[in-house]
This record gives C-alpha cells, sequence and structure tokens, in this order.
C-alpha cells in the first residue's frame, strides 16, 4: 500500500503537473542517461538548462551513479526549488543493454527521490517531444538541436536539446492538455 501517489501518465493530465506548469513554480525535465540533460523553468520564470555527467570512476562501486544522482537532485531542489514537478523522457528502445540498464536505474532513483517529497512526475514519449519541437517525431540530434537553437537556447549537445524541447513541450502544452 503506498502513501504518496502512484506514477503519472501523460494521458491521465496530471492536475498537479499541470498547475505548476501553469502556477510560476519550479519544474525540472530531464533526458535520463550517462550524460543528463536538463532544464528547470524557476518560479522568477527564468529557464536554466545544462548537462551533468553519471558515468562512475574505475574506482566506483556499482551504486554510485544512483548515489550521485540523488545528490544531484537533492542539489537542484535546494538550490532552485521547491522542485513542484518533473518531467522526464521516456524512452522505451535503446541503442544497448548498458544503455537501458543505466535508464532504468536512473529513473528507479528519480521515482523514488520524487516518492519521498511528494513530487508529481512523469514521463513523455520521445516522439511527443521531437515532434513538438521539430514538426517530426523521429527528428535526428542535429535536428533536436538546431530546433532548440532556432528558439533561442544554446544547448551543448543533444541531451540538453532535448530536456529544453521536454520543458517547452510541458509549458506550451500544459502538460498535453491544450
Amino acid at each position: 500500500m503506498s502513501m504518496h501517489p502512484s506514477p503519472l501518465l501523460v494521458a491521465d493530465c496530471p492536475p498537479a503537473l499541470v498547475a505548476s506548469a501553469a502556477a510560476g513554480s519550479t519544474i525540472l525535465a530531464l533526458d535520463l542517461g550517462t550524460t543528463t540533460g536538463w532544464a528547470i523553468r524557476g518560479h522568477d520564470g527564468l529557464i536554466t538548462s545544462g548537462t551533468v555527467s553519471f558515468r562512475p570512476s574505475r574506482f566506483d562501486g556499482g551504486g554510485m551513479r544512483y548515489l550521485r544522482f540523488t545528490n544531484w537532485l537533492t542539489e537542484i531542489d535546494r538550490l532552485s526549488g521547491p522542485v513542484a514537478a518533473i518531467w522526464f523522457e521516456e524512452v522505451r528502445r535503446h541503442a544497448g543493454t548498458d544503455a537501458a540498464h543505466v535508464f532504468g536505474g536512473l529513473l528507479a532513483t528519480l521515482t523514488t527521490w520524487a516518492e519521498l517529497r511528494g513530487i508529481p512526475y512523469s514521463g513523455v514519449p520521445v516522439g511527443t517531444i521531437k515532434r513538438h519541437a521539430t514538426g517530426k517525431g523521429n527528428a535526428d540530434k542535429a535536428a533536436m538541436v538546431a530546433a532548440m537553437r532556432q528558439r533561442g537556447f544554446q544547448p551543448a549537445d543533444d541531451n540538453e536539446a532535448d530536456a529544453i524541447a521536454l520543458l517547452l513541450w510541458a509549458l506550451e502544452t500544459r502538460g498535453g492538455v491544450l
């Protein structure tokens, strides 16, 4: 029996996520991976973005990547928050087994972290984000970076571009509810 809300789905039109997008609360958008792209719309309305690496060193144990991710989330919440809602890119197909394992571990860490704090979260399919950003649901990495540059952002790579695109999707569609 869970004392916190279950994971939220975009199709469910989560009221807390939609309210956060409209109310000027801090929203976090994530492209989960070894190099995680992130974008934040702060309570002041400013959007900041970047990437953070969770690549383990050769001396790290298997869980250190996830511990560092947890600490990073806590620091984001402390410095830019409180985070009112989290959107993440929901990847259904991965280039390889290792990428799938890393994504699954980061997703489990993220959802646990959010559940413990009562922060609503939702995944958005990759094609939905790409279609909103470029008009094509199968846009490549270069097209995503170019689309975000056309919108006035300067993403360092496709991870940051995807996170910005996800954040813009959440803000502009009110979480899929136009």
